[in-house]
Parts: structure tokens; C-alpha cells; sequence
């Protein structure tokens, strides 16, 4: 009687790399969705195709709806690429601006996410577990704090954001002192000498974090700073209805980083990789897609960038001397598919979890590493797959 034992092993259409760079963004996506033109989930989607983002931060969110709209039609329209943080409303008062993040599944998992309250709205918090080989032994968190601190110039607007930026600097004493943060933001401050600003760098804080750029200055109407400015992208904001103009003059969007993120090979800072996506240092009290503002930035990213927000986006680029496993989402399968014999004359009998909905390819091969069988599932669950022509011997 023929004789055919199957070994089951499981491939997932991984690779693997060492130095991985993770590619972080935080933008100030202004009313998102409702804030006019229409079409800005699209107008945002060729915006990211600049800079792909690995995790993407934003403030300004207006719903849940925003959240899915960014899911589906910016990021994953061609392929199921990302995933984000459950979407909740402000905590602190009735507004309605969150804050958000996106990941790529195959770099990160998420394990926490928690709204931090404060005076005018939610900081919001959330850690990322990075998907490296050796996770289960060494696994990295990433602590991401998003925020958008109160608004407008005078003493009492500052005091708020200072109220704001201690409620972080506090929550940093509950977390472990090594851990790599990433506070991020419309921070909304017009000179480096506001107390906010200062608490933010304090060295004494549980976690001391730094500037990656390290440009204490007062940013507010300072040509001197032009290439970092953030806001506003429009001298009017007639033409939209919302946001501020006055031109490119501000620095009010940022991403701080721990100290040890500046050092650490586990998780560091590339130097210079620090920019406001779409500044040439060309456009100051100009419209960020005035045609004299040339530059790296092309007119049509700065005709988009216009388009999209008062704000510009805020880039910054990290290392690992981990290796990712990348496709590890598939993971999942390891628990939905299981063979019923592994000795068998002539049909594999294949069981597939019910709660696995994906297609799935399943290929044979001899001893000889040759495919002797590739058979695609149809959402299938339990699959006869014919070996009849199969000599009696070991396969894999």
C-alpha cells in the first residue's frame, strides 16, 4: 500500500532585514474631515506617497468616520497595509479635535492606548511594540504622547499649555525610565522661552527629552527660522473658510524624542532627517505653494500641502539594529490551519479556521525541493486536496 507523510511547515512570505528605518510623521490634518475643499482624504493620500509614512500622527480629527476615511481611501485604497488606535472622543472638554495614530502592521503591534486628561484636550497615548525576530526575548515599545496644546498668544494660553505639557511629564514617572518616548504634537508655541517648552526639555523629568533639531529660538515672524516654520501654509484662509493665514511665520508643529533615542542603536534618531515636509526655507509670509518657493518640494506636493491644511506636515526618520520581521500579521494563520493525518494514501484532508477569511496558498514539495503541488484556498474551510499521483515517500 502507498505510503505519503506529510511535513507540515508553515511559511508566511517573510523577510527580514537588519538597520530598518522607520519613516514617523505627525500633521495637523485641520477639521479633518468636514473642513473644506472636498476630496481631502485623496488630496492626503498623494501627499504620503513623499514620504511614507511607517507611523503617522495627527491632531485635529474631528470622528470616527475621519479615521476609517484615512484607513481606507489614503492609506490602504491599494493595499491592507496599515491599521490604527481605536478612535475616542475628547475626554477632557467638548471638543471635538483627537488626536490619532496609523502604523504599518508589519513593523508594529499595538498593546496600549490610553486618553491622558487635561485642561483643553486629551493627550493621548499609545504604545508600539515593534515586530522584530527576537520580540518574545528583546522586545522594543515605542511610547507615543500626541497632543495639541492650547492656542493663541498671552500669559494665561501659555499657562494652559504649561497645565497641558505637566500632565505628560508627570504620566513619564509611570513608565519604565528606559523607555523610548516620542512626544508629538501642535504644541502651538512661539518662542523656545515659553514654559512649556522648557517643561517639555526639563533634565530633571522622570524621562529626559530633547529636541532632535535643537533650535532654541523665538521661532514667532523670525526669517532665521523659515526652514523649520510649520504654519501657516495660506496668507488668507478666505479661499477655505478655515485655519489661519498670515503666511508661513510659525513653528508650531513638533516631534521630541527621548534622550537615549538620540544614542541607543535599538531604537535612534537619524541625524538630519528632521524637516517640515514641503518647507524650501524659500516661502516665509508666503503661501507654501507660491511658485517663487522652489526647491527639494515640488510645486505639486505644495500645491496639495496647500490644499490640505493650514499646517505641514512634520517628518522624522528612526534606526533599528533590530531585524523586522516584515508580513508578520500573517501570523494568524499558525492558528487557522491544521492537517488532519500527516500519513495518508490519497487526499490531504486541510482544515481552515472559520474566523480566517483570507485565501491562503498552499504548495507541496519532495525531498528535492521541488513543487510538486500549489493549490490556492477560496475561503474555504475544509479542503480534499488530491495526492493520488504522488509516489509513496516524504513531503513538505
Amino acid at each position: 500500500m502507498k505510503s505519503i507523510f506529510i511535513v507540515c511547515i508553515t511559511f508566511f512570505s517573510l523577510s527580514i532585514t537588519a538597520q530598518e528605518t522607520i519613516n514617523t510623521m505627525f500633521y495637523n490634518l485641520l477639521e479633518f474631515p468636514e473642513a473644506s475643499p472636498n476630496g481631502r482624504p485623496e488630496i492626503l493620500k498623494d501627499i504620503l506617497t513623499n514620504f511614507q509614512p511607517d507611523i503617522f500622527m495627527v491632531c485635529e480629527l474631528q470622528s470616527e468616520a475621519g479615521a476609517n476615511a484615512i484607513i481606507d481611501i489614503t492609506l490602504n485604497s491599494e493595499t491592507n497595509t496599515y491599521s490604527r488606535a481605536p478612535f475616542v472622543s475628547n475626554q477632557s472638554s467638548s471638543s471635538d479635535l483627537q488626536q490619532l495614530i496609523f502604523y504599518k502592521t508589519d513593523k508594529f503591534s499595538i498593546v496600549d492606548a490610553e486618553a491622558i486628561i487635561t485642561p483643553v484636550r486629551d493627550i493621548n497615548k499609545y504604545v508600539l511594540k515593534l515586530n522584530t525576530v527576537d520580540q518574545v526575548t528583546d522586545p522594543i515599545y515605542l511610547y507615543l504622547f500626541i497632543t495639541h496644546l492650547k492656542s493663541s498668544q498671552g500669559t494665561s494660553n501659555q499657562n494652559l499649555r504649561l497645565d497641558m505639557v505637566t500632565e505628560f511629564t508627570d504620566h513619564l514617572e509611570t513608565i519604565p525610565s528606559d523607555s523610548f518616548v516620542i512626544f508629538s504634537g501642535d504644541f502651538n508655541l512661539y518662542t523656545a522661552s515659553e514654559p512649556a517648552y522648557q517643561e517639555i526639555l526639563d533634565p530633571s523629568n522622570a524621562i529626559v527629552m530633547v529636541d532632535p533639531i535643537d533650535t532654541p529660538a523665538s521661532w514667532h515672524n523670525n526669517d532665521t527660522y523659515q526652514n523649520i516654520h510649520t504654519q501657516s501654509t495660506r496668507i488668507s484662509s478666505s479661499p477655505f473658510g478655515a485655519g489661519a493665514g498670515g503666511g508661513l511665520d510659525d513653528r508650531f508643529d513638533f516631534i521630541t524624542i527621548s534622550e537615549n533615542m538620540m544614542s541607543n542603536p535599538k531604537l535612534i534618531y537619524i541625524p538630519d532627517s528632521y524637516k517640515s515636509l514641503g518647507n524650501n526655507g524659500n516661502c516665509y509670509n508666503m503661501d507654501i505653494n507660491d511658485n517663487s518657493c522652489i526647491g527639494e518640494f515640488s510645486q505639486t506636493l505644495r500645491n496639495n500641502l496647500y490644499n490640505m491644511s493650514d499646517h505641514l506636515p512634520v517628518i522624522m526618520q528612526l534606526e533599528t539594529n533590530k531585524e523586522f520581521v516584515l508580513g508578520s500579521t500573517d501570523f494568524e494563520i499558525f492558528n487557522s490551519i491544521s492537517i488532519d493525518k500527516t500519513l495518508i494514501n490519497d487526499h490531504l484532508s486541510i482544515s481552515v479556521s472559520d474566523e480566517y477569511s483570507q485565501n491562503i496558498t498552499l504548495s507541496i514539495y519532495n525531498t528535492l525541493g521541488q513543487k510538486v503541488i500549489q493549490f490556492e484556498t477560496k475561503n474555504e474551510q475544509n479542503i480534499q486536496l488530491d495526492v493520488s499521483f504522488l509516489q509513496s515517500g516524504l513531503f513538505i
